[in-house]
């Protein structure tokens, strides 16, 4: 029989799946607060933030998968940008989930707000948004740089159990100079690279949480689908400042708890 505790992880990961599938992320800028405080809100034991990143990668990898689909269909996911970030991303990535076994929890939330941090400032920062409704087919970037821009954030967004989506967007807009729709879409594809890497660390040091993370899939899945057609039919300024206040608040909501 499905707990009230199993409820609450159905309806954090059906939201976060949404989310995931309209503004091209994994959720794990999302998912992790809300794992953080809801369960406690509502009398539960508070869930460990190494739980906390193992449940994040796991939601990650699937919502990402499901929501590429339907955005390939469309598009908007440039393979060569997703194969030179995603496998820069995998290796360092996976480094970086091992090597956060040996971090106090503490130190993993500290990193993943200034990294939030970061990202939210880069979102508001001017650019042109006239191609931002451009296909795949019309992209060109630096594929040198796209690697370095990998190796470095895959490893800081696999100590915290992100796919790294929160950071890697306002990255490939604003440094390699990709359209908004083919960012979010690429990102996708290239968020599994990294999310399967960090799964597979998290799993090895046993950081995931299996039992609690059946519920959340089933709600993360079908609403990925969900906010992909949503994505689709929104206007992309309206998804640029959506992803900007969403990085913003959260980045905000952590600093508050850190210091």
């Amino acid at each position: 029989m499905l707990s009230f505790l199993d409820l609450l992880l159905f309806l954090i990961g059906a939201s976060v799946g949404f989310l995931s599938g309209l503004l091209g992320i994994g959720g794990g800028i999302v998912m992790f607060p809300l794992l953080l405080y809801l369960p406690p809100l509502f009398g539960f034991s508070a869930l460990d933030i190494k739980s906390i990143t193992g449940l994040t990668m796991v939601q990650g990898f699937f919502a990402s998968l499901t929501a590429l689909f339907f955005h390939h269909k469309q598009r908007f996911v440039n393979k060569p940008l997703v194969v030179c970030l995603g496998l820069s991303l995998f290796a360092s990535s996976f480094a970086g989930a091992l090597y956060s076994k040996t971090l106090p929890d503490r130190a993993l939330l500290i990193i993943f707000c200034m990294l939030s941090i970061i990202a939210a400032i880069m979102m508001f920062l001017p650019r042109s948004a006239e191609k931002d409704d451009s296909k795949e087919d019309s992209v060109t970037f630096n594929k040198a740089l796209s690697v370095i821009i990998g190796l470095c954030i895959g490893f800081l967004t696999g100590m915290v159990g992100q796919g790294g989506a929160f950071l890697l967007i306002p990255t490939i807009l604003y440094i390699l100079k990709i359209p908004l729709r083919v960012a979010l879409g690429s990102t996708l594809g290239i968020g599994l690279f990294s999310a399967t890497a960090g799964l597979a660390g998290k799993v090895i040091t046993d950081q995931v949480p299996l039992i609690q993370a059946i519920p959340m899939l089933l709600g993360a899945i079908p609403a990925a689908s969900l906010g992909s057609f949503v994505s689709k039919n929104t206007e992309s300024r309206h998804l640029r400042w959506l992803l900007a206040l969403l990085i913003t608040a959260t980045a905000l909501r952590i600093l508050a708890d850190v210091f």
